[in-house]
C-alpha cells in the first residue's frame, strides 16, 4: 500500500518549514515591495530546505522529491514568491545533478541560476536564437530566476542550427565572462522572485554532456516542475484558507456568507482540488525517488523504477496544479467580493501569483502535450513538450 504519511525526519523538516511560512506570510507585502530580506534568506538557507531534494552529488542532503514537495509546499503557503526567491541556486544545482553531476560538487557554494527562456522566436528556424558556436555563446535569455543575483548559469543554446528543437545543448557559464544581466523585470506577480534576463556576448562556455541529452532535459524539466507544482499547491492551500475564514466572518441578509449554498459549494470544490492536486504530486514525486533510488523512493516500498511512468505521473500531477491554483485564486477573490481586489487582503495576490505561475516550469499546455505522448506510446517530442519561445515562455 502506498502511504504518503512523513517520516519522523520529514515532519521535522516540515515544522522548520511551517516556521518559516509565518515569518514569510508575516512580511508578505514588504517582500513584495523589495524582495526577500537578508535575514529571511539566510535563515532558509541556514535551514537547508532548499536544498533537502537535491542529490548528494551536487551538496544536497539526498532526500528525494518527495520531501522536496513536502517543502516548496509549506514555503510557498507562507508566500509563494518568496519560494522561488529561494529556488534560483537550487534550479541550478538540479540541472547539474542530470547534465553533469560530476561537476556540480559546488553546485550550491555561490548564487546560480538556469537559463532557458527567450524574449522572441528565432526568424527563419525552429529552435533556440542562442548559439554556441567556436566554443563561445552569443544570444539573449530572459524569465530568468535570480539573475540578478546569480554568479553562474546553466544555459541553453542552439548548437545544431538545421536540427531545430532537437540541436540544443546545456552550458555551464560565469557571470563577467562575456555575460551581462539585465534590469530586473517587474512582473505580474511572484516579485520577490526577481526574474530578469541575460545578454550573451562571445562568452566562454562549458558543454554539459549527458550520456542521453533528451532524456536529462526531460528530467530536468520534469523534475522541476513538480517542485513548482508544489508551490502551486502551497499557494492554493494559503487561498483556501483565507477564503474560508473571511466568507465564514463576512455577514449578509442576518448570516455568514459561507451558509449560502453558492458560497459553501465553491469553497468545498477548491479544498478538494487542493487535497488531489497534492496527491498526485505526491505520487509523482514517489516514482521519481524509486528512479533515482534516493532515500525518500529507495526503501523496500519504492516503485519499480520506470522513468516513463514517472514522465506521465508528473505531467498530470503538474497540469492539475496549474489549473487548481488558478481556480482558488479566481474564486477567492469572487468570494471576497468587493475586498478580494483591495491590498488590503492577500488573496489579490494570490491571484496574481497564480496567474504568473501559470507559466512557471511546465505550463499546462506543455505538461499534457507530455502526456498525451507517453500515453500514446510515442516519444515525447521536445518541441512539444517544452516552453519554447515560439510557443510560450517559461519562468525558471
Amino acid at each position: 500500500m502506498i502511504s504518503f504519511a512523513p517520516s519522523d525526519e520529514q515532519k521535522l523538516m516540515i515544522d522548520a518549514g511551517q516556521k518559516l511560512a509565518k515569518s514569510l506570510a508575516a512580511a508578505i507585502r514588504q517582500t513584495e515591495a523589495s524582495g526577500l530580506s537578508a535575514e529571511l534568506r539566510s535563515a532558509a538557507e541556514e535551514m537547508g530546505l532548499g536544498a533537502a531534494h537535491l542529490p548528494e552529488s551536487v551538496g544536497g542532503a539526498g532526500l528525494g522529491l518527495v520531501t522536496g514537495v513536502l517543502l516548496e509546499e509549506e514555503i510557498a503557503s507562507g508566500d509563494p514568491a518568496a519560494a522561488f526567491a529561494l529556488g534560483g541556486t537550487a534550479s541550478f544545482a538540479l540541472a547539474m545533478a542530470e547534465f553533469a553531476p560530476e561537476r556540480g560538487a559546488d553546485a550550491l557554494a555561490k548564487p546560480a541560476a538556469v537559463a532557458f527562456g527567450e524574449p522572441r522566436p528565432h526568424k527563419e528556424r525552429a529552435g533556440l536564437s542562442t548559439v554556441f558556436s567556436n566554443g563561445a555563446l552569443s544570444g539573449e535569455k530572459s524569465y530568468v530566476l535570480g539573475a540578478d543575483r546569480a554568479e553562474r548559469f546553466v544555459v541553453f543554446a542552439q548548437v545544431d542550427e538545421r536540427a531545430g528543437y532537437e540541436g540544443i545543448g546545456a552550458f555551464l557559464v560565469e557571470k563577467g565572462n562575456g555575460v551581462k544581466a539585465t534590469p530586473r523585470a517587474r512582473t505580474l506577480g511572484l516579485d520577490a522572485g526577481s526574474f530578469g534576463g541575460i545578454v550573451l556576448e562571445n562568452a566562454k562556455a562549458t558543454r554539459l554532456d549527458g550520456k542521453d541529452f533528451k532524456r536529462a532535459t526531460l528530467r530536468f524539466f520534469a523534475k522541476h516542475a513538480l517542485l513548482v507544482a508544489a508551490r502551486c499547491v502551497g499557494l492554493s492551500r494559503a487561498a483556501c484558507e483565507v477564503t474560508r475564514a473571511y466568507v465564514a466572518e463576512r455577514r449578509a441578509f442576518g448570516k455568514p456568507v459561507a451558509h449560502f449554498q453558492a458560497v459553501a459549494f465553491t469553497v468545498a470544490d477548491r479544498a478538494m482540488d487542493v487535497d488531489a492536486s497534492r496527491t498526485l504530486l505526491h505520487r509523482a514525486a514517489w516514482l521519481w525517488d524509486g528512479v533515482d533510488g534516493s532515500a525518500a523512493g529507495g526503501t523496500s516500498q519504492a516503485p519499480e523504477a520506470d522513468e516513463n511512468a514517472a514522465l506521465l505521473a508528473t505531467a498530470r500531477a503538474v497540469a492539475y496544479a496549474h489549473q487548481t491554483a488558478m481556480r482558488c485564486g479566481d474564486d477567492g477573490v469572487q468570494l471576497h467580493g468587493g475586498a478580494g481586489f483591495m491590498r488590503d487582503y492577500p488573496v489579490e495576490k494570490y491571484m496574481r501569483d497564480a496567474k504568473q505561475l501559470a507559466l512557471c516550469g511546465l505550463p499546462t499546455s506543455c505538461a499534457e502535450q507530455l502526456a498525451a505522448a507517453i500515453e500514446l506510446g510515442r516519444e515525447p517530442d521536445l518541441g512539444l513538450v517544452l516552453p519554447w519561445p515560439d510557443s510560450q515562455g517559461a519562468f525558471l
